[in-house]
């Protein structure tokens, strides 16, 4: 028995230490969610209704009106710790409609963001020339993500055979 324990702790330690290597999800699904891209919701918004949403991407434009401000996203999938994986291809855009004025240098376009909120209809639209069909999304929680966020959880460490040459 003695030798069980040795074996387990070393083996513990090795996978709490992996588990620590990424950070938790920021927002927690309600029983509402779906989870389905906004190209998905964007060919049938009546399909979806007032779903909830747990969404992320690429800042394209902020604009503000009187009583509230819109942010157009391009949409990336979230990886486990809901951070839009910038690196993948893009899963449509959305709008996200806040409340109130939002400041333009705090969702700086290009800026990567991930939303909670609720579906609330869609808008046609145009992206360039092309017509779309955007999901609006009205936000209840918001989080843009910095360098170091978004690096964090990526530990610098490799394995593999090879050799390798560093100038």
């Amino acid at each position: 028995m003695r030798h069980t324990i040795r074996l387990a702790l070393p083996a513990s330690l090795f996978a709490l230490a992996l588990a620590a290597c990424a950070p938790a999800p920021i927002y927690k699904p309600t029983p509402n969610n779906v989870s389905v891209p906004p190209s998905q919701v964007s060919r049938e918004p009546e399909r979806y209704g007032n779903a909830d949403v747990i969404w992320g991407g690429r800042i394209v434009q902020v604009r503000n009106f009187s009583d509230h401000s819109e942010i157009e996203v391009l949409s990336y999938p979230l990886d486990g710790s809901q951070r839009p994986k910038a690196d993948d291809t893009g899963a449509g855009r959305f709008i996200a409609s806040m409340p109130g004025y939002v400041e333009s240098l705090d969702y700086p376009n290009g800026g990567l963001i991930t939303v909670a909120g609720r579906l609330n209809g869609s808008r046609s639209a145009s992206v360039g020339q092309a017509p779309y069909t955007f999901p609006l999304v009205s936000v209840n929680q918001s989080h843009v993500w910095t360098a170091k966020e978004m690096q964090g959880g990526h530990p610098n460490v490799s394995f593999g055979v090879g050799v390798g040459v560093i100038r």
